[in-house]
This record gives C-alpha cells, structure tokens and sequence, in this order.
C-alpha cells in the first residue's frame, strides 16, 4: 500500500466523521448533556488526527494521477488549494475541541462561549471539507463535474470545454474575416 491508497482510503474520514461530530454536538447542545458534547468534541479530536495523513499523502496521490489521461491540472489545483484552508482549519477545530473538552471536565467559567466557538467552527469546517471532497472526487470522476454541451451535442467537461469554448470563439473570429 502506497500513499496513494493511503490518501483514497482515509480522506472519507475527516468528512464523514466531522458531519457525524457535528450532529453529535448539535444534540448534545440541545439536550444541555456535556457527556454528549465531550462525545462530539473527541470526534472532532480524532478527525483533525485522521486529517494530517490524509493531507500528507496528497502529493503523493497527485503525482500518481497527474499523468493519466484525461486529468484536469485545474482540478487538482483546486482541490489542493482548497484542502490546504481545510487543513488548517481542521487543525483550528482540533485545538479549539481539546480546549473545550479540558474547560468541561475542569469546568471553566469560559465555557458557554468555548462551546460557541467550537460550534462556529465545526460548521465552517464540515462545510469546507464538503468542497474539499467534492473537488478531489472531480479528480477521477469525470460524472460529477460541471458538464458542458457543444453545438454538435457532444460533451464537455472541465478544462475540456474551456479549450473548446476558446476555439468555437476562434472560429466565430475566423469566420468574420
């Protein structure tokens, strides 16, 4: 196993795991029960954990899939930069989660506005790693780009439709002259 796999086997983890985190402590919030909020904070903990293998082994699986035929430099860049903010910010909800779990079992005056934050930030964080997903499953899985039909009904997706909308705009020239 190469860090190729690793990176395609773990990066569901972080995703899937911090909307789960989240639900977790959407009703542990609700229900006023610290035990269940410690229970969505250590989720949180653990995915900002999964996050860093599966960040370290990107470039890797870039390099394996960058030369294949049919790959978008663009959609990896994208899903690169993007997953760059996801990281960082995932390491702002790991730190941000391990605080809040010491201020509940240590009960600090600060935790009303510690759980705030924690909340504040795992919903940015689960958004983001949506896109992230999103944009690395565009990688290989051409079904789900943003598709693009020519005048002669055959389609077009990704950096592919750029470079046929620039020589259909050519053409539109060309033929004027």
């Amino acid at each position: 196993m190469d860090a190729t796999h690793i990176h395609l086997i773990l990066t569901h983890f972080p995703i899937v795991g911090t909307f789960i985190g989240l639900l977790v402590m959407i009703y542990g919030l609700y229900a006023k029960n610290e035990e269940v909020q410690k229970t969505a904070l250590a989720i949180f903990i653990l995915m900002a954990l999964f996050t860093i293998p599966v960040y370290l082994s990107g470039e890797q699986a870039e390099e394996t899939v960058e030369h294949l035929p049919g790959m978008s430099e663009r959609f990896i860049e994208n899903h690169e930069e993007l997953a760059e903010k996801a990281v960082l910010l995932m390491g702002l909800l790991g730190f941000v989660s391990l605080l809040t779990f010491m201020a509940i079992v240590r009960n600090f005056s600060s935790l009303k506005t510690l759980k705030l934050i924690t909340f504040v930030v795992s919903l940015a964080t689960a958004g983001l790693f949506a896109k992230v997903g999103n944009l690395g499953g565009q990688i290989r899985h051409t079904e789900i780009r943003a598709n693009h039909i020519n005048q002669s009904g055959g389609i077009f997706s990704g950096d592919e439709s750029e470079e046929h909308e620039e020589h259909e705009e050519h053409e539109k020239h060309h033929d004027i002259d």
